[in-house]
């Protein structure tokens, strides 16, 4: 079943905003996943400051709604900034369907990583729409 969950990216503050929006709706990280959790291509390549970052963690805030968020990384030229720092992330059922609906909202577009294979097991791929908006398309196979 198709999911739209709200990422966020922070510089460094992940961890303590998650704390925050945990207390304010009465709720707890779900999960909480740090960059030197994953394996190849991952933590060794990262400054020793960056690796305790966060990479991803979600919490369960109303109605179902998950909010997600990362730490950006410095090393690798990433900052926040107004346009960067909130993404819409659907989590679709099928291959198909995430690259139609990549494909359809980087129609116009500009910036972004492709569809692809991830390490944690996704197919993933993230662009900013012609208005402006970005859009985190993903697909995770149920065994």
């Amino acid at each position: 079943m198709a999911q739209v969950s709200t990422y966020l990216n922070f510089q460094g503050q992940t961890e303590e905003a998650f704390a925050f929006y945990a207390k304010a709706f009465g709720t707890e990280v779900g999960m909480l996943t740090r960059y030197s959790d994953m394996p190849a291509a991952g933590p060794s390549d990262l400054p020793e400051a960056e690796r305790p970052l966060v990479m991803h963690a979600q919490l369960p805030i109303a109605g179902g709604h998950l909010l997600m968020g990362t730490d950006m990384l410095d090393s690798m030229g990433q900052h926040v900034r107004i346009g960067n720092n909130t993404t819409l992330c659907i989590d679709v059922d099928s291959r198909d369907e995430a690259d139609h609906l990549y494909d359809a909202l980087a129609e116009g577009g500009s910036e972004g990583s492709p569809m692809a294979d991830m390490p944690w097991g996704a197919y993933w791929g993230v662009t900013l729409d012609r208005y402006g908006i970005r859009w985190m398309v993903t697909h995770t196979p149920t065994s």
